[in-house]
């Protein structure tokens, strides 16, 4: 999922700051930051803004107020509503504003209207490779809610042909494998991951519980204490706690029982 904090920098780097700034640019300008201060009262300027015939500007920055608010169904509404304004004039946001409709659906745990959503992007004309790769990404984790893990996977390996520098595209398909217990495509496509976002706790945690699954409990241990100092007040940190207790309870336990199953910390979090 595209999360509020980078839909929101991707509306303020489409409307740079300019000597002759176009008096609509100012004005998306003006309300994306007052989301960023005060996502309520963004909503009601958006919405005043909206009646007044702002069209597609006033209807993102409604957006995103709602996002910020988690108020979804109403962001994903919204979303839609301002890419088939974008359909009429052929603006080359359309496809932006459907991925983040498709996202909000995720958000709100509509799977169905969620695909449709992403649909309708990959439909968009001259898509660059980089969105579509996203887009497909979007569509997996869809697919995944929707209980399709092989439709998940042809979107996922898909999007690894179009984004191979993406580490989520890489953690995502770790996950899936996993999913599928498939442990061996799965440990490959997290140490990849791991090369190209090592800092990133999420995919940490991961490679952490399928270190665990290998029976690999010292590489665990590092991964798990690296994503719990790394990252202590985030939910990967939280887990990663939580599975270092486990494997301090098989230490002790060890002895007395035998070979011990690897841990089993939380299944890490489905979106960005």
């Amino acid at each position: 999922m595209i999360p509020f904090m980078l839909a929101l920098a991707a509306v303020q780097s489409a409307t740079p700051a300019a000597p002759a700034e176009d008096p609509a640019e100012a004005r998306l300008r003006t309300c994306t930051a007052l989301v960023r201060s005060d996502p309520g009262r963004a909503v009601e300027v958006a919405s005043g803004w909206q009646v007044e015939g702002g069209g597609i500007d006033a209807r993102q920055c409604l957006g995103l107020a709602y996002v910020a608010l988690e108020r979804w169904d109403q962001a994903a509404s919204v979303y839609e509503q301002a890419a088939r304004d974008a359909d009429l004039v052929q603006d080359p946001r359309r496809a932006d504003l459907r991925v983040q409709a498709g996202n909000a659906w995720l958000a709100a745990g509509d799977g169905s209207r969620a695909l449709a959503a992403l649909d309708a992007a990959l439909a968009t004309p001259n898509l660059s490779d980089q969105l579509r790769g996203e887009v497909h990404l979007d569509r997996a984790r869809a697919l995944v809610a929707l209980d399709n893990a092989a439709g998940a996977r042809q979107d996922l390996d898909r999007a690894l042909q179009l984004v191979p520098a993406d580490p989520f595209a890489w953690y995502l398909s770790a996950a899936l494998a996993r999913r599928q217990n498939d442990l061996a495509r799965a440990q490959t496509d997290i140490q990849r991951a791991l090369q190209l976002a090592p800092d990133s706790p999420d995919i940490a945690l991961l490679a952490g519980t399928l270190a665990g699954l290998a029976g690999n409990m010292t590489e665990a241990e590092r991964l798990y204490r690296q994503v719990a100092e790394g990252a202590p007040d985030s939910e990967a940190g939280r887990a990663a706690r939580a599975s270092l207790e486990t494997l301090r309870e098989v230490e002790v336990d060890a002895p007395a029982a035998g070979t011990a199953a690897p841990p089993q910390p939380p299944q890490p979090p489905q979106s960005r």
